[in-house]
């Protein structure tokens, strides 16, 4: 999921429907033979409005017209529905209201109880501290060592990310 949600993530002109199957075109659930079940891709747009409690509640709706919340909603929805193995996501609450952040907090970490591997890639050190069990910062197109997430604090952080070795 790339932070940039508009022509990233979702086709701007198209109705929550057609967007639902922009990572799912391998679902046989939702495509056989080469060809799209819209009675199944509806009903899934449905299961995510609903799930997620995206406003508008209607699959017919562009993406264009919701919310920055509401769209991050519906496409962490429709990743999180797909049952990954793998999810990473970069900034994902970049834009969203409180309520928003939240709802794809508790999403991300039931995600990761039960059993998806989550990569949370993000500039926001409270985020990080919320969602993850360890982290590793970036220096200079280098990467620290992954330190569990109990045993730092924002300066330890910092240091890691000012290319400090030993600052864990």
């Amino acid at each position: 999921m790339p932070e940039e949600r508009l022509g990233r993530s979702a086709v701007p002109d198209l109705d929550l429907t057609a967007n639902s199957i922009l990572s799912g075109w391998q679902r046989p659930e939702l495509v056989s033979g080469g060809w799209l079940k819209r009675g199944a891709m509806k009903a899934f747009a449905e299961k995510i409005i609903a799930d997620y409690r995206v406003m508008p509640p209607t699959a017919g709706s562009l993406a264009r017209r919701l919310s920055g919340g509401n769209l991050q909603k519906f496409i962490m929805g429709r990743e999180i529905l797909a049952n990954p193995k793998v999810l990473i996501v970069a900034a994902p609450t970049w834009g969203v209201d409180a309520g928003a952040a939240a709802a794809i907090h508790r999403a991300l970490l039931a995600l990761a109880e039960a059993g998806t591997a989550v990569l949370v890639i993000s500039q926001d050190l409270d985020e990080l501290f919320t969602l993850c069990d360890r982290m590793a910062a970036l220096f200079h197109g280098g990467l620290s060592l992954a330190v569990p997430t109990a045993e730092l604090s924002q300066e330890k952080v910092g240091l890691m990310m000012g290319g400090v070795a030993d600052a864990a």
